[in-house]
């Protein structure tokens, strides 16, 4: 899977189990006060039994007092009295805060009932009954819930997947389709790009006139940018495949070489190379590392102005390649590692390039940075070895 598709499943999975996730939160909500409530109700039943029997209490000692002086108690629940004022004129309940604008309700652990006095008893308007709340219901509520909600989770994950997939479906299907062609085109591109290369080296540039030898050049460097092009496509399609032949040797001739083959292109665009090469211990394998360098060079040369210059630092554990060229966006830079991306649209190619380094650096666990500025130009700077390590 592709990072880009990779991206795109993940912003999915995020915002669909956003939202499975705030539905299930609501409906927990919904089903959490209706339990709430339906205790409510089957508690209210009680204490208005017990608000009765505190009534009949209250109004014995209104009759007798001050004969009889002691508020009237009970083992099963505690009370309180207020006046019209909502003052209080006793109270034997745990917790004193209260709420007269509900008959029942929850708080601190226990269960108020407001009962409202028909007769002034002892001056009382309000009569407050309090029952412990033993949670019960919530335990019994918690596990049920707990169960559904696992059930639940697991249902929606099997959703979130199987719509997940007819999501990146239309996507795959485009990137198969693309490598299908890559492939076929690399195919057809062997042949012919063979026979102009093998044409174009047998050529006599000596028994040339100035004109034709300026074609030639131009014809040189074509074939060369399209032979660039089709070894990316190679390694995409069959090279990549193959299991690597790794050794210990020296960077520098390599990079020589490579630089050699891309004169033609630079000096068509009129661009001027400085390079400092010094002897540079490498363990990798040659074909991946010359497509590396390939396609560095490759980028430094379609993207640099003309008239512009390259630099190439090679030293013991560090590469370095900077160009003058038009430079790349912050918002480019962060996806230039996907596959069909380029942020240059008006340059050829199929985004192909730094694909294939990342996947190579990243097979041998080199290190490589990309900074841009725009209007500046381009820095690359690949490490490997001690360099990695202590950097």
């Amino acid at each position: 899977m592709l990072r880009s598709e990779r991206s795109s499943l993940r912003r999915f999975l995020l915002l669909y189990w956003l939202l499975t996730l705030s539905l299930l939160v609501l409906a927990f909500t919904v089903y959490y006060r209706s339990q709430e409530r339906i205790m409510l109700l089957e508690q209210k039943a009680r204490m208005v039994d017990y608000a009765s029997e505190q009534i009949k209490r209250l109004a014995r000692l209104h009759r007798y007092f001050p004969e009889l002086r002691t508020y009237p108690r009970d083992s099963r629940f505690r009370s309180a009295i207020y006046d019209l004022e909502y003052r209080q004129i006793f109270s034997t309940m745990q917790s004193n805060d209260v709420d007269f604008r509900k008959d029942i309700y929850r708080r601190d652990g226990v269960i108020h009932y407001v009962k409202i006095l028909d007769k002034y008893y002892l001056g009382a308007k309000y009569l407050f009954i309090e029952t412990p709340d033993n949670l019960h219901w919530y335990r019994q509520m918690m596990w049920k819930l707990g169960i559904a909600g696992v059930m639940a989770i697991l249902l929606l994950a099997l959703v979130g997947l199987y719509l997940a997939r007819l999501f990146t479906r239309p996507m795959r299907r485009s990137i198969e389709l693309l490598d299908r062609f890559i492939k076929d085109t690399t195919h057809e591109l062997n042949t012919p790009l063979s026979t102009i290369l093998t044409n174009v080296e047998g050529i006599d540039a000596s028994s040339l006139d100035d004109r034709q030898r300026r074609k030639l050049e131009r014809i040189e460097v074509a074939a060369r940018t399209v032979s660039s092009l089709y070894d990316d496509l190679k390694f995409v399609t069959l090279e990549g495949k193959r299991p690597a032949r790794e050794e210990e040797f020296d960077f520098a001739p390599l990079l020589r070489e490579r630089l050699e083959y891309f004169e033609g292109m630079m000096r068509a665009k009129g661009i001027r190379l400085e390079s400092s090469i010094r002897s540079a211990p490498i363990h990798a394998d040659r074909r991946l590392l010359a497509r590396v360098v390939d396609n560095l060079l490759s980028n430094a040369i379609k993207y640099n102005r003309r008239g512009g210059t390259i630099r190439v630092r090679l030293l013991p554990g560090k590469l370095r390649i900077e160009d003058t060229g038009r430079g790349i966006s912050k918002v480019a830079l962060s996806e230039i590692f996907e596959r069909y991306s380029r942020f240059d649209e008006s340059e050829g190619g199929f985004g192909l390039g730094l694909d294939i380094v990342r996947r190579i650096v990243d097979r041998y666990g080199f290190d490589l940075k990309i900074d841009s500025e725009e209007g500046k130009g381009t820095w690359v700077v690949l490490r490997w070895g001690n360099e990695v390590k202590g950097k």
